[in-house]
């Protein structure tokens, strides 16, 4: 059996109850360097997650005798690994174990209600920014490419004003939430997700 395990936007504070007791009980942990170093101290046999997704679904494939968990940042169906998991494998030998998504938290963080907020990625992806910010509200997972910096640039190129709330490092030690207009943005911010809205610009 696989699951596929949302834990949360970083801090194991937000590790639900549900993802705990499946991880605990792992045979296989599969993930990012980082998630499995967080959960070093079960004995359990590892995979690190790295470009070749084709390769690791042949691999689990072989071991679906065993007890597999999939470590996915955030929400496993919030552009991450559980769109190709359940593409993959028959409904019978996943189970989805939701978290919480770095979305969800900045929202919750910033007071921003997530009614009617479109919800997207620029992860490996090229933006349609027309059709993009002609949402009132939009909360996007970035990467290296598509960033606070790019973003705000698009938003300056089409003449609108939009209010910007950029969290860093989500619940972790470093976290950070700076909430500016997008002709204040500018240089570079780590690890990070965007909320944009039209509600009035920032004094």
């Amino acid at each position: 059996m696989i699951y596929v395990t949302g834990v949360g936007p970083g801090s194991e504070a937000y590790l639900t109850r549900r993802a705990a007791d499946v991880i605990s009980g792992a045979d296989i942990l599969i993930g990012g360097q980082r998630h499995l170093d967080e959960f070093a101290g079960l004995t359990t046999e590892t995979r690190v997650i790295d470009a070749d997704i084709s390769g690791l679904m042949n691999w689990i494939a072989e071991r679906l005798d065993r007890r597999i968990v999939i470590l996915a940042s955030g929400d496993p169906m919030f552009f991450g690994i559980g769109k190709r998991i359940s593409e993959t494998f028959a409904p019978e030998q996943v189970q989805m174990v939701p978290g919480i998504s770095s979305v969800q938290y900045l929202c919750s963080r910033a007071g921003m209600d997530m009614n009617d907020i479109y919800l997207t990625s620029s992860h490996n992806r090229s933006p349609d920014f027309d059709w993009l910010l002609a949402h009132e509200r939009i909360g996007m997972v970035t990467d290296s490419k598509i960033g606070p910096k790019e973003i705000a640039a698009e938003i300056r190129q089409r003449g609108q004003t939009r209010r910007m709330i950029i969290g860093e490092n989500l619940s972790g030690r470093n976290e950070r939430i700076t909430i500016l207009n997008a002709d204040d943005v500018s240089g570079d911010y780590d690890m990070n997700v965007v909320l944009i809205d039209k509600q009035g610009s920032v004094a």
